[in-house]
This record gives C-alpha cells, structure tokens and sequence, in this order.
C-alpha cells in the first residue's frame, strides 16, 4: 500500500504540501496543489493528513480505572480532567487520546482547534482524498532530544521533543535568542539530535555551533505518518473496520519495506527455505523408497515366475501368474463358487434355500431370499477379510468379489 502525505497548512484550506512514497520508507514525489489537483488516492493508496505541531498543543492526564481510547462518554471524561488546563472553550476543540493509554495511568492528549481540523477535512474530502489517518506533525516521545528546525528563512520554526521539553512536544518561532530557551540537558545525557531542512541548515549550525543532518519539509511529513498517533478519534473517526483494514495494509508494508522488520524478514526466508530443502529431502527419501519396494516386487515376480522376463507392472502380472497356476493345477480361488457359496452358508443369514443360482467369475446371485439389513450390516465386516461383499437387488443376494470387473 502507497501514501499520500498531505500537510495541513495552519490556516484556511488552501493549496497543500504534499509527498507520496511507494513502500512508506522513501519519499518518490513531492510539491504543493489544491486538494483537486493532489496525487490520486484510488485503490491501495492511503492518504495521511499531517497536523501542523503549531495547531497543537498537549496535555497529560491521569485517566480513571476502565477509561482508555474505547471507552463511553470519553470525550465529557476528557474534558472534566483538563477544565483547567484547557484557554478555550473545550466545546470548540478537538480532543485525541494517546494509542495504548490505559485506565489508572497517565497519558497524553492532543487538542486542536475542532473547526480548523473539520474545514480541512471536509475540503479533502470533496476532492476525493479522504485522509484515513490524521497524525501529528510533532508528537511527545521518550529518549533524548530532538530539535527539527523547519519552515521558510524568513519565517523558521524550532520543534523540540524529548523526555526534557516541557509538555512533551513544542513548537516555537526560531529566533536569535531561541537557544537559550532550550531546556538544559543533564550532564550525562546526549546532546540533542539536531535536523534541519536544507534552506535552514546554515542558520542551524550558526546558531548551535555545531553540524546539522539535512531533512527535507517531504522526509519529515514521512517521519510524521510512522507515528502511532492517529488523531482520527470521536467525531472525526474513519470507522473502525475500514481502520482496521488501513492497519493491516499499513503493516505489512512496513514488513515488506521497513528496516526494523530485517530481522523478520530473514528469518521468514530461512524457514521457508529449511522448509522447502527438508521437504525436498523428504520426496527424494520418499521416492528412493517406493523404487526399492518397486524392485522387490519385481525381484519377487522373476524369482517366483522365471518364464517372465520382462515386467511392466509386477503387481497385475504376479496376480495374472498366479491365477494361470491355480488354473493349471485345478485350485479353486476366491472367484469360484465353491469358496463363495461357503463363505454365504458360513453367514447364516436366513433359513430360506434360493430358488435360483446364477454365477459369473467373482459374482454369485442368489435369487428368492430376503435378507434385512441389519443382517447386511453385520454380514459385510465378516466378509471383508475375505475380499468379499453382499449387497441385495430386490429378493436376490448378490455376493460378488471387491475389485471384480
């Protein structure tokens, strides 16, 4: 499954930044359109909406027992614990909880303006991109800092997060005086990744005094959507089987393409190639067999019968060995009448004598008997050992030989 990336500009719907990547870990294209004109979004291509970190703000909550992503009523829960801490009415914002928050702990929670998101939204949409996740451009995470300065020269912006920035994630206007109000960072942390967008990469190393990694405004939206945030919650879901589906897509691209999923992906492959060498030992073991068996039967056959000198199919030619000796020498087979009428009287199935007999090789009709089938059921098992089974057409008791023509 492909992405569409789309950033959402801060204000009004207008043209969009877009980037597109084929297998989630490189960026293939990138520009700016009106939604009508953005990359098509049909069949296997998941669009992702980009919230600017500006629009956000976060804020950590200790959730109640049994409260999480699911719960009911989650929404008037959100906004009694942050009544407080919330400068605007919690009526015209949108809130989004942390994936994975649990009932008893802490969690984040997104908040944006509820207003801005719809009009975006609803301009997407009737262009034909419906995003299917939307992910925050910047979000809270453990480990060191990171600082991203983005945006245009005249206009840069320094989004920092970390386990050391207050609130999780921010976004400032950069400035001369922007470094100074980093957070201090503690004598034996690491020192702050630092990336900047190609046209600020000069600003960012004057200021801070030391190189940069280059990151292009495209790379960072393809940072963005490997979030697990999904700000798509309360009145702004995507329904949760189509959700469902887009994960599963999401997933497995990200087995197919990602770095983390190496390991797995090797892995895969040797045990599909262990599995196809054993099952190759398998046949070739299996096979070697079947030709010893097929030469001792044909061992068999020329040791038993030494006029035969050539075999074709020692089983058909031993049986047809077999039945010109009994003819020569005059012994009776399963196929002759005396060895059925005895094993049909040895059945004592009725007191009743036939009024007619009829006999063909391997077959043996008894006419003017009316056997049960109880008496059939029971007679059969008998018979088997014997390569014989009984069956009735209306008052005749047919005995013939398995396997008869």
């Amino acid at each position: 499954m492909s992405l569409l990336l789309i950033a959402l500009p801060p204000g009004p719907p207008a043209d969009y930044a877009f980037a597109t990547s084929a297998d989630g870990q490189g960026v293939s294209a990138h520009g700016s359109a009106a939604p009508a004109l953005l990359p098509a979004a049909g069949r296997g291509v998941e669009v992702v909406a980009v919230v600017p970190a500006a629009r956000l703000s976060w804020q950590a909550v200790q959730l109640p027992r049994g409260v999480g992503p699911g719960a009911p009523r989650l929404r008037s829960i959100l906004e009694g614990l942050l009544e407080e801490q919330l400068l605007d009415e919690p009526a015209r914002l949108h809130l989004a909880l942390a994936p994975g928050a649990q009932g008893g702990a802490r969690a984040w929670v997104a908040v944006c303006e509820r207003a801005w998101l719809a009009a975006h939204l609803a301009a997407l949409d009737a262009a034909g991109r419906p995003p299917a996740r939307i992910v925050p451009e910047l979000s809270p995470q453990h480990g060191p800092t990171r600082l991203w300065l983005s945006g245009e020269p005249e206009r840069p912006w320094l989004l920092m997060s970390g386990d050391g920035v207050p609130g999780g994630a921010q976004a400032l206007p950069f400035g001369p005086g922007s470094a100074a109000l980093l957070p201090a960072a503690a004598a034996d942390a690491p020192a702050p990744e630092l990336l900047a967008e190609p046209a600020l990469a000069a600003l960012a190393e004057q200021a801070f005094q030391r190189p940069v990694a280059i990151r292009s405004a495209a790379e960072r939206l393809l940072h963005a959507s490997r979030s697990p945030w999904d700000l798509a919650q309360l009145e702004f879901s995507r329904g949760g089987r189509a959700r469902a589906a887009r994960r599963a897509g999401t997933l497995w691209r990200d087995f197919l393409h990602a770095p983390a999923w190496r390991p797995a992906r090797w892995a895969l492959a040797l045990l599909l190639l262990v599995n196809l060498a054993g099952l190759n030992l398998l046949a070739w073991r299996t096979g070697q067999a079947l030709a010893a068996q097929r030469q001792a039967q044909q061992a068999l056959l020329t040791d038993t019968f030494p006029q035969v000198k050539v075999v074709v199919d020692a089983p058909v030619q031993m049986a047809r060995e077999v039945a010109a000796l009994r003819q020569a020498t005059g012994a009776a087979s399963g196929r002759d009448l005396e060895p059925m009428l005895q094993a049909f009287g040895q059945l004592a199935l009725t007191q009743q004598a036939p009024t007619a007999i009829e006999f063909e090789a391997g077959e043996l009709r008894l006419k003017g008997l009316t056997l049960a089938a109880g008496a059939l059921a029971e007679a059969n098992p008998r018979l088997r050992p014997l390569g014989l089974h009984l069956r009735t057409e209306g008052d005749t008791a047919v005995l013939r030989q398995e396997g008869a023509p």
